[in-house]
This record gives structure tokens, C-alpha cells and sequence, in this order.
């Protein structure tokens, strides 16, 4: 048949890209199943942007292989036919000096669609970017939202097989970005686009996509579904990384039928998971599960865990406080302005503080190592 339908839509093997003699990207292998939303997380620097150009066969040189529908790029599958299949939106939006409308028509145009045809098409994108008030006015004219919108309907326009977005909301102010957000979301789900989307921000993956890759010094660090990736990440890095506020060092003191106890700063912590005594253990805490009493508090909890803490510091979130507590060891909670009041936190009070066995996460201490999974 000439293309291979059955496995991923895009595959890359051993990936490396140096720049002065320093590997900047280093991946060994990578699958992208068609139709799935992947999202690349990570500190700046981190290979984001690189990995992405590599893909999209965007930069040169590089070692490895891109494979698109089975079939290496480049070789049995020519570089020219490759890229008209994808579209790059970046945090920029790159637009012609021409109207909104001109500007969405483009990649249309140099396929050399019909007039008819093109005019179908983009009024379909100015509807479903709710841009159409705009079509006649010239780019230069736009705000950062209109334009992201304009170069988000020239992408969708052509129909692209693999979509690839560079930080595309990073310029944008709060309003703006979780509205084109919530209407990326939406048009993903109706077109179900394969796409690879690169950012830093942490909500932005959880909100779109089927499986975060988190990266670091140019390397896949984890890679997996949300849930997993936030909840059982892999290393302290990784936790650091997805929101996990406490990261504690403990020593196995006790081990009973798939839990154990670990001993962190003199305090003895329940978790469940498989570890032998005097095993050195990392332990993650989501500071949402973290629950606070008052101190005088009897009420009955199913949590294992349960510390008396002072509350060194609060810093309020938006919808949530985070409150920093000192339970021995540092101790993370967020808790919502409701809660604020009805225990009337305040820093210098003390509490009750408690975590269920259940939602601490076990990361061993790792060894460093040039070689990532």
C-alpha cells in the first residue's frame, strides 16, 4: 500500500542534535499514535522546541530517524510531500503584511486550491476561531489573541495530518489564553488532529493532551498518561516539575504487607508500596492531598498520617491558599478560602495536618546517570 496505517502516525529514533560539540537533544525513541494530543513539558532549555523542529524536519543537521506512517522521511518518503501534511503554529504568530483573510487562504493558495474551494474553507476557520468580524482587516492591525487566531485557522485550514505548537499561548494575557484554550480544546476534539504541543506550563498539558512527555537537558525524562506523569512521577525532578510541593527523604524503619514506614526528620511517615528496611526512599505529596484540622480537632480521619504542624507561611493562589506548614519537615497544603476561614488559618497557628497512605508517592533515590527512560 505505500503507507502503514496500522502503527503510529510518526515515530522518531535515536534523535540527537548538537550544537558546539553539546548534545542539546538526545531521544531515543518516540511514538505518536494518529489522532493523539502529545504534550512536551519542561523548563526552558529543556529540548522543547528542538525536538519539535526535529520532527518537523525544521533543523539541520541532526542524527536519527523520522518515520511518518512507517516510511523513514527523507528517504521513502520525500521531505517535500512530508511537510505539506504538517502545520506549525509558533509563540509568535509568523503573518503575511496582507488581510486576516489572505493570511488563512495562504497555505490553500500555494497547494493551488480554487478560489471557490479556499473561500469554504476559510470562512469555516474566521466561524470557528470567532474571528469572522475580522477577515478584511490586515494583520498588523491585530492583538496578540486575534493574530494566534489567525495563525491557528491557517494551520487548521489546510487539514494538517500532524499539528505542532511551540508554546502558543506563552505571550497571551490570562483571559485571553484560557479562552483560545478552551477553543483549542474544543476544534482538537472535533478534528481529531494528531498533535505535539510544547510548553511550560504544567495546566496547559493536563487541559489537552493524552500523554505528557516531561523533558529535561534534552532528554524524555517520563513519558505517560496526565494522571501518571502527576501523580507517580518518576524522580524528584519530575515532581518538582508537575506540582508536587513536598519531596521528603525517609528511611524504611518498618515494612508490613505492602506498606511500609519511613522514618523523615524523626517523624515516622505510613505509605503503601514495597520497600526493604534501611532503604533510603523519596516521598512526593500533592499538596491538594493534604487535609487540615484544628489542633484541638478529634475527629476521626481514615488517613495514616496525621502531624502536628505550625503554619509558617500563607500565599494565596487565586482560588486556593497554599499554606506552608512545619511539621518536623516541610509539609505543603492548599486549601480553599472556605477552609480559610472555618479553621481561621493564619500563620503562627497550629494544626492538625494529615495524609492518607495512599497518596504518597514512592520515588526511589536515583543514581545520576547520563541514560533517561
Amino acid at each position: 500500500m505505500g503507507t502503514n496505517e496500522l502503527g503510529p502516525i510518526l515515530e522518531a529514533r535515536n534523535l540527537e542534535v548538537k550544537r558546539g560539540g553539546t548534545t542539546i537533544l538526545d531521544v531515543q525513541s518516540l511514538l505518536i499514535e494518529k489522532g493523539e494530543i502529545l504534550s512536551l513539558i519542561g523548563p526552558n532549555g529543556a529540548g522543547k522546541t528542538t525536538l519539535l523542529q526535529a520532527l518537523a524536519h525544521l533543523l539541520k543537521p541532526f542524527d536519527g530517524e523520522v518515520l511518518f506512517r512507517g516510511q523513514q522521511v527523507g528517504s521513502n518518503h520525500s521531505l517535500f510531500q512530508y511537510r505539506r501534511k504538517l502545520a506549525m503554529v509558533f509563540q509568535e504568530p509568523l503573518l503575511f503584511d496582507t488581510t486576516v483573510f489572505e493570511n488563512i487562504a495562504s497555505g490553500l493558495k500555494i497547494r493551488g486550491m480554487k478560489r471557490a474551494e479556499i473561500q469554504g474553507i476559510v470562512m469555516e476557520q474566521l466561524e470557528r476561531f470567532g474571528i469572522k468580524h475580522l477577515k478584511e482587516r490586515s494583520a498588523r492591525t491585530l492583538s496578540g489573541g486575534e493574530a494566534q487566531r489567525t495563525s491557528l485557522g491557517r494551520a487548521f485550514a489546510i487539514q494538517p495530518e500532524i499539528l505542532f505548537l511551540d508554546e502558543p499561548f506563552a505571550s497571551l494575557d490570562p483571559p485571553t489564553r484560557e479562552s483560545l484554550i478552551e477553543d483549542l480544546q474544543r476544534i482538537l476534539l472535533q478534528t481529531k488532529t494528531t498533535s505535539i504541543f510544547a510548553t511550560h506550563d504544567r495546566f496547559e498539558a493536563l487541559r489537552l493532551s493524552d500523554r505528557i512527555a516531561v523533558m529535561n537537558l534534552g532528554k524524555i525524562v517520563q513519558i505517560g498518561s496526565p494522571e501518571v506523569v502527576m501523580n507517580r512521577p518518576v524522580d524528584e525532578f519530575v515532581a518538582s516539575f508537575v506540582g508536587v510541593e513536598t519531596v521528603l527523604t525517609g528511611s524504611v524503619i518498618k515494612k508490613d504487607g505492602g506498606t511500609f514506614v519511613a522514618s523523615v526528620s524523626g517523624k515516622e511517615v505510613e505509605t503503601v508500596g514495597e520497600a526493604q528496611i534501611g532503604e533510603e526512599v523519596v516521598l512526593g505529596i500533592r499538596p491538594e492531598h493534604v487535609t487540615l484540622a484544628a489542633h484541638s480537632s478529634r475527629e476521626i480521619t481514615s488517613a495514616r498520617n496525621l502531624f502536628p504542624a505550625k503554619i509558617e507561611k500563607i500565599v494565596s493562589l487565586g482560588p486556593y491558599q497554599k499554606v506552608q506548614l512545619d511539621c518536623g519537615f516541610p509539609l505543603v497544603a492548599y486549601v480553599t478560602h472556605h477552609s480559610m476561614e472555618n479553621l481561621s488559618l493564619r500563620e503562627g497557628k497550629e494544626v492538625m495536618a494529615s495524609v492518607k497512605a495512599t497518596a504518597i508517592h514512592v520515588m526511589r533515590r536515583k543514581i545520576p546517570s547520563t541514560k533517561h527512560q
